[in-house]
């Protein structure tokens, strides 16, 4: 697919995801308590995550007939194709039903393994941060780029604690250790999506989390790298949509961050 196609299947499918958002917020005003049920160890699942996923495949398979969908919930159940969209219906449903206000959808298209399409939308704000293969990376239609901060000591990082695979937690909580001591702060807003659309827009200089699934992060990666960050995994290689654990920076702070990384994650 040429720039032009990747455009207007990016505009079609914001669209379609803002739509999507404004049920899920519709969801959770409409109700004192949304109902959830846990599918694993401190995940959970509300209604509002499987309606919102079918109306998203419902809505991208129009918009791109034939594709494939690697979703959380596993609605659609679709096989492997050469196009792919990789879909979170609602990252950070537990914010979602404590009623904290901030969660997203995030949506990536994938071709033969590689991203050509990511688009986060956080709900509460309505910022739909996007970018197709050759863009810049925006924020409701304005130009967005990674913050020029050049040491970590200036630098605002984000993370996520993990919440089912505990093996890593002690050179998980040193690196936070660490962090804490020798960076401007650290915060953890419960949404991997969004954390990386935050790097991306230059609010976060950093996020490093493992852990994760590929619909956590493979739109906000992308949004990372069009902005012009760098996103790696702890071992500095590129499996971070598929290999459970991720890195992303401004780029100006990618060395020394990546030194302090593979002291503790050797």
């Amino acid at each position: 697919m040429n720039y032009q196609q990747l455009e207007t299947i990016c505009a079609e499918a914001c669209k379609l995801i803002k739509q999507t958002g404004a049920y899920i917020k519709e969801q959770l005003d409409d109700q004192h308590a949304v109902e959830f049920f846990e599918k694993g160890i401190h995940d959970f699942v509300t209604h509002v995550d499987k309606n919102s996923e079918r109306m998203l495949i419902e809505g991208l398979s129009e918009i791109l007939p034939g594709s494939g969908f690697l979703a959380e919930e596993n609605v659609a159940n679709t096989q492997q194709k050469d196009l792919m969209w990789i879909v979170d219906p609602l990252d950070g449903t537990t914010n979602f039903i404590h009623s904290i206000p901030l969660y997203c959808i995030s949506v990536a298209l994938v071709q033969n393994g590689e991203t050509i399409i990511g688009i986060v939308y956080e709900i509460n704000m309505q910022e739909c941060f996007s970018a197709w293969k050759g863009s810049k990376a925006f924020m409701n239609g304005k130009q967005i780029k990674v913050s020029a901060t050049g040491n970590m000591d200036h630098a605002l990082f984000a993370t996520g604690f993990p919440y089912y695979d505990y093996s890593r937690m002690g050179p998980y909580m040193d690196l936070f250790s660490y962090l804490v001591q020798n960076t401007s702060g650290l915060r953890r807003l419960g949404s991997a999506a969004v954390d990386l659309a935050y790097v991306a827009c230059g609010r976060f200089e950093g996020f490093y989390e493992y852990g994760l699934h590929p619909w956590d992060v493979a739109a906000g990666a992308f949004l990372v790298q069009q902005a012009g960050g760098n996103v790696c995994d702890f071992k500095e290689e590129n499996n971070y949509i598929y290999g459970k654990e991720i890195i992303a920076t401004n780029g100006v702070i990618f060395n020394e961050f990546m030194h302090v990384v593979k002291k503790y994650f050797s």
